[in-house]
């Protein structure tokens, strides 16, 4: 048995019936568990659930038993995933993660493991550990093994697996000294191991901040086992007896995680990587995005992601991956600062930073020291305060399928950069699209989120789709409850515009760079997409009888002045709308503004003078962004009042299209391959 092996033994925990704790045969047996935390328990949803109902109420239904059977007490179910939709009839195979939080109250002296901030690089040698009864009685079992690699999302051991009733149980990564996952079943030739990245899918839960909580209580629990006098084996200390150890040492960590855990928790992985990106741009010394995207969601997760950093223009001079922790715990504690100012100490983790720099270079002492002290300007290692990146959805025509659209969902940054994450090659029908992006959107919305600083969505779609109304969208699953007709649409709380798919990463076309350039400067001014539009033209009582041909709008529109936005009082995916927007795309036009609603509209004259006024006021074509989202919050606000509902109501279903050219640009991209398992086929 390995150091790390006997170190995981005492926050082994048995999971079964209440008031089963001393059960020698394990009659009312569930599987196992282990403390993350002091009265924090981690395990399988499949476990939990031989409890029925009562676990998925949030009753105290668990039974949790340690030290060899001496302690026993209830816990509840604060998190779990997948959470059966109906508690009494729970599935016959649990979906990944597969992952459950259980709060056990009296159990503050409980032991806890390490658990490791990435995961493992296979082939990596593992111990696999639980309670079991395959011998008869109930006792602790414990296999080695090597993890190969992936299954999907699940991590695969080479022809070792859990004996029964390890379920919910710790695999501890030799290398790094950590837990790195849980067992999860067992396969025709290995196990399957839910990684602990895993748990990132538990924040995104109602209720997630518990996950915080309780990591933020691991943190503090080893930095109080590494500050305390007791001379018991302990998992930092173990961790620096490791050979070939380098970088950052597990003490160091511990302090600088301890202190990360006094902090207020970040808001969405976003606001990490942000910092990560400034930090890894001064200490490369150049720009270059990293090709693999990541979606951290603790502070102490973000230092974690700095591992092994390499600078080719530094490598030899110090260690860089030390030089990068401090400055990123520098831009965290100048971060904080600025945005809860004096209600949130940071002197504690300042001093800690000033400290442990003492033996930096000078420019790195320079630059933390910027950051640290109050008062002083920005380092140039501070970018302005705006979302980390926005969010490109890309839905092609169908191609193999008909009827099924095959999608993508990718990051945006600095309007350069594309970070894929999510995608099906193969599609789905129009019909499906809302429920297929909920979940792949809001991840990637987490992420491109900087604090306050929301990313926007830019939709790459067919001509086809244009009146698919995105912006009505809610990313979270309706609860039912009366908080839902409060809930806002992804377009009342972020910019949501429409792009063409069929032009998009083309090289541009003369008149379509023309006129955005013209649209960027300003200033902008409407025009009828259809002139027969009854209001839209010259004589606001007179309306054309004869239909405007293709070749009439396309001649009309590309004889338009720079900073003509076509406006249409109608649909544009089909019919007469969708001819004259074909010829507005024909005629280079980048922007557009119409009615998704399907029922005809009689106050067409009223749209026109009011988008009219829109247009005019807003300086630049990025500037009409802001008053469109005003738009889509008041033309909803059935509280208000007839009165005023009706004053908006012209802008009812109002959708954009802002389509610039080298965004990004033709032929500049990065497109890495997707985060392992995030792709899906």
């Amino acid at each position: 048995m390995s150091a790390f092996d006997a170190l995981v033994r005492p926050a082994l925990v048995r999971i079964a019936a209440p008031d089963c704790g001393y059960d020698p045969h394990g009659d009312r047996y569930w599987g196992t568990g282990f403390f993350i935390a002091p009265g924090w328990v981690l395990t399988c949803a499949h476990v939990v659930a031989e409890g029925g109902s009562a676990v998925w109420r949030s009753e105290p239904a668990v039974g949790i038993t340690w030290e060899d059977g001496k302690r026993e007490t209830t816990g509840t179910v604060v998190l779990a995933l997948p959470h059966p939709e109906r508690p009494d009839d729970p599935p016959d195979r649990w979906a990944f993660p597969d992952i459950a939080l259980v709060r056990v109250p009296g159990a503050q002296k409980a032991p806890c493991v390490r658990l490791g901030e990435r995961p493992p690089v296979p082939p990596a040698s593992v111990g696999l550990h639980g309670w079991s009864r395959e011998t008869g009685e109930l006792g602790i079992r414990h296999v080695h093994g090597t993890l190969i690699g992936t299954d999907g999302k699940a991590l695969i051991t080479d022809w070792v697996m859990p004996v029964e009733g390890c379920s919910g149980g710790p695999v501890v990564d030799h290398q790094q000294g950590a837990v790195v996952g849980l067992n999860k079943g067992r396969g025709r030739d290995g196990g399957a191991v839910v990684p602990v990245t895993a748990l990132r899918r538990l924040h995104d839960l109602p209720g997630g901040e518990a996950m915080g909580e309780a990591l933020r209580a691991h943190d503090r629990y080893h930095l109080a086992r590494y500050l305390s006098l007791d001379d018991r084996p302990d998992w930092t200390r173990t961790q620096g007896r490791l050979t070939g150890a380098t970088g950052v040492s597990p003490g160091l960590r511990t302090h600088l995680y301890g202190h990360f855990a006094e902090l207020p928790a970040p808001t969405a992985p976003g606001e990490i990587m942000d910092l990560i990106d400034q930090v890894k741009a001064w200490i490369r010394d150049d720009e270059l995005p990293d090709a693999l995207e990541d979606d951290p969601r603790t502070w102490s997760e973000g230092a974690g992601l700095l591992r092994g950093l390499r600078a080719p223009r530094r490598d030899g001079v110090r260690d860089l991956e030390l030089d990068a922790v401090l400055l990123y715990a520098a831009h965290v504690a100048r971060h904080v600062r600025g945005r809860y100012g004096e209600r949130i100490d940071t002197a504690d983790l300042t001093h800690w930073i000033v400290e442990k720099s003492g033996d930096a270079d000078r420019h790195l002492r320079r630059e933390i020291d910027r950051l640290v002290s109050p008062g002083r300007p920005a380092p140039l290692s501070v970018r302005e305060p705006r979302a980390r990146a926005d969010v490109l959805l890309e839905i092609d025509p169908p191609i193999y399928d008909p009827g099924r659209y095959p999608w993508r969902v990718k990051l945006l940054l600095d309007g350069h950069t594309v970070s894929p994450l999510h995608f099906d090659d193969r599609g789905v029908t129009r019909a499906k699209l809302r429920e297929t992006l909920r979940e792949p959107l809001a991840d990637a919305l987490r992420r491109g989120d900087s604090g306050p600083h929301l990313a926007a969505v830019e939709a790459v779609l067919p001509l086809e789709l244009f009146d698919e109304p995105l912006d009505t969208w809610r990313l979270e699953p309706p609860q039912g409850g009366p908080e839902d007709a409060w809930a806002t649409t992804l377009g009342q709380r972020r910019f949501v515009v429409i792009r063409d798919r069929r032009r998009y990463g083309l090289e541009p076309a003369p008149e379509w760079r023309e006129r955005w350039e013209a649209a960027e400067h300003g200033p902008l001014r409407a025009a009828p997409l259809r002139a027969e539009v009854p209001g839209a033209g010259p004589d606001a009582h007179t309306a054309r009888v004869r239909r405007e041909t293709w070749a009439e709008t396309y001649d009309r529109l590309r004889e338009a002045e720079g900073g003509t936005v076509p406006v249409y009082c109608g649909r544009v995916g089909s019919g007469d709308g969708l001819m004259a927007m074909h010829a507005a795309l024909a005629a280079g036009h980048p922007l557009a503004l119409w009615r998704t609603g399907a029922h005809d509209h009689t106050d067409c004259a009223e749209f026109h003078e009011r988008a009219d006024r829109l247009i005019s006021a807003a300086r630049t074509a990025w500037d009409v962004r802001g008053p469109v989202r005003s738009l889509r919050t008041r033309a909803t606000d059935r509280a208000a009042g007839p009165e005023a509902l009706a004053d908006y109501a012209w802008a009812e279903s109002i959708a954009l299209m802002l389509d610039p050219v080298d965004r990004p640009p033709d032929g500049g991209r990065l497109e890495p391959p997707p985060l392992l398992g995030e792709g899906e086929q």
